[in-house]
């Protein structure tokens, strides 16, 4: 009520001024100042004018111009086409407004057109808030409700997933059945949705489940390490919706709520045998809601996505993403991490530290504060080393150089009987890196005593069957390679005749030759040493 009559009495029968009637009356000054000029220019001039009018009479004398335009019947902008032209990138109710004068001149003011808008928008979606860009979000979850697949050799029936992405501006919806929620389904998934809409977007809204956060938080949750990746990989951001807030993924609560009505609905009286052919009757179904007409906009998904988000979508990379998974992995004392019972050689140097290990189908990553120090191709062999020889210490390097072979051919070089004792040692071993130490040993001895003294160390080594390094140190240190040689064949000495002495021919049997060629074989056991080192050097390298 404008208490227009009120305001002309104390302005020509009080002479109150404008501001005091203002604050009497509970209006603006601007009011009292318009109320007195409207009274003006319909003839009334003073309170004797106002006093036997009614309020409703002089309401109207006073607005009759105004009722007389308000009853003018102008056109009204169209709020849903409106909401659409907004999700365009860089287009404003001021931009919609001045084309709407342009087609209609005579139309609402800016005030009035913002308005009719708002109004129109509350009564869509009282609590909704958002402004969704064409291009800018896209809105994934999963469905709590769950088709089923039947085995079909056994029968047992098994629920499985359903991964739900509907993009913000178009309301274009993807979804696919996944056995779990795991890791790998969830980013074979998201590879699967971009596809679907041929390319990427700006934003992704995902639940804080495991699959893609891996610290839940209001303000800062953490991404899972993969999910980082791939969201890199497609150029796009992740947004994890607030716990508990569904309205921050109102899109795709509809938009799941959608899928089950219109899609898993429709499937509940047919029976799947594999997830392949559960998901070839989803995307079929998917045509049939994506083309229906939504009433709210009078247009159906399909056509919004081709007029909304198709041309603001960012290409897709050249290549698909490489699935990995992100362990944390310390390097042993022999500076190699273990993963999966396989062990790969990090630098030496950075044996204290603690790695990043990505592993993927293939390679094997190694990375220390966002850089890759190192990578190696996967291997599947438990038990063993994959070693790059850059990651090792220049000790090990030499040490890693030798072979039997090499260690035989050394050998040589000193004397036969040198080359003896390692095929001895390298073939007594059960393998044959266990022996390079011994050897190792001996060849240092050889640059201390001398090569001459060293074969004949050998050579007595040999003769009573020593096999290691610590025999052959002795022997040169106490000098008994300068002693002569025992004679260790058998001496004849004379027959003594007596009745309690069985005689040679009770020692003939089978058991006593066996004892006689055991010993024959030993004293004739150094002049054997060739084929010994024939049987070490044919042994494979390591």
């Amino acid at each position: 009520m404008r208490q227009a009559k009120e305001i002309l009495r104390q302005k020509w029968l009080l002479r109150r001024s404008h501001r005091e009637i203002a604050r009497s009356v509970g209006v603006g000054a601007a009011t009292v100042s318009d109320t007195v000029k409207r009274a003006r220019g319909a003839g009334i001039e003073d309170w004797a004018a106002v006093e036997p009018l009614d309020e409703d009479v002089l309401e109207e004398r006073l607005y009759a111009a105004a009722s007389l335009e308000k009853s003018v019947r102008r056109p009204a902008p169209d709020p849903a086409q409106l909401d659409l032209e907004l999700r365009r990138k860089g287009v404003t109710l001021q931009l919609l407004h001045i084309e709407y004068l342009e087609s209609h001149p005579d139309g609402y003011r800016y005030t009035q057109f913002c308005q009719s808008y708002k109004d129109w928008k509350k009564r869509q979606r009282p609590t909704m808030r958002q402004m969704h860009r064409a291009g800018e979000k896209l809105f994934v979850d999963y469905s709590g409700a769950k088709p089923l697949i039947v085995d079909p050799h056994t029968g047992e029936v098994r629920e499985v997933e359903l991964f739900v992405a509907v993009l913000g501006a178009s309301n274009y919806t993807y979804a696919e059945a996944t056995l779990t929620q795991s890791s790998r389904d969830w980013i074979r998934s998201h590879e699967n949705a971009f596809a679907f809409f041929g390319g990427a977007l700006a934003l992704v809204v995902p639940d804080q489940l495991k699959s893609g956060v891996t610290k839940p938080c209001r303000y800062e949750p953490g991404l899972q390490r993969t999910y980082e990746e791939l969201l890199l990989h497609y150029g796009s951001v992740g947004l994890p919706a607030r716990q508990r807030k569904p309205r921050d993924k109102a899109k795709v609560e509809a938009g799941v709520l959608v899928v089950q009505r219109w899609i898993l609905a429709r499937l509940r009286n047919q029976t799947f045998y594999s997830l392949a052919e559960l998901n070839a009757r989803i995307k079929e179904l998917l045509v049939e809601l994506n083309e229906r007409k939504m009433k709210g906009y009078g247009a159906s998904r399909r056509e919004l996505f081709d007029r909304l988000d198709r041309p603001e979508l960012t290409a897709l990379p050249e290549s698909r993403f490489v699935y990995g998974e992100w362990w944390f992995k310390k390097p042993g004392i022999d500076y190699h991490v273990d993963v999966e019972g396989h062990y790969y050689s990090a630098p030496h140097t950075l044996s204290d530290e603690t790695f990043d290990v990505r592993v993927s189908a293939r390679t094997v990553e190694l990375w220390l504060r966002g850089k890759r120090i190192t990578s190696h191709l996967r291997s599947h062999q438990k038990g063993r080393h994959t070693t790059n020889p850059a990651h090792m210490p220049a000790s090990h390097r030499e040490h890693a150089d030798w072979s039997p072979s090499r260690m035989i051919r050394w050998a040589t070089k000193v004397g036969p009987e040198t080359a003896t004792l390692v095929a001895l040692i390298l073939r007594d071993r059960p393998h044959p890196e266990q022996g390079y130490r011994s050897c190792l040993g001996i060849m240092r001895l050889g640059k201390q005593y001398g090569n001459e003294r060293l074969e004949a160390a050998s050579t007595r080594a040999v003769a009573v069957g020593a096999r290691s390094y610590k025999h052959v140190a002795a022997i040169l240190k106490n000098g008994i390679d300068r002693l002569p040689m025992l004679d260790t064949t058998p001496q004849n000495t004379n027959h003594v005749s007596h009745e309690n002495i069985r005689g040679s021919a009770y020692y003939r049997g089978d058991e006593n030759d066996e004892r006689t060629d055991r010993r024959e074989t030993d004293d004739d056991e150094t002049t054997r040493h060739a084929p010994i080192m024939e049987r070490a050097t044919s042994q494979p390298q390591s």
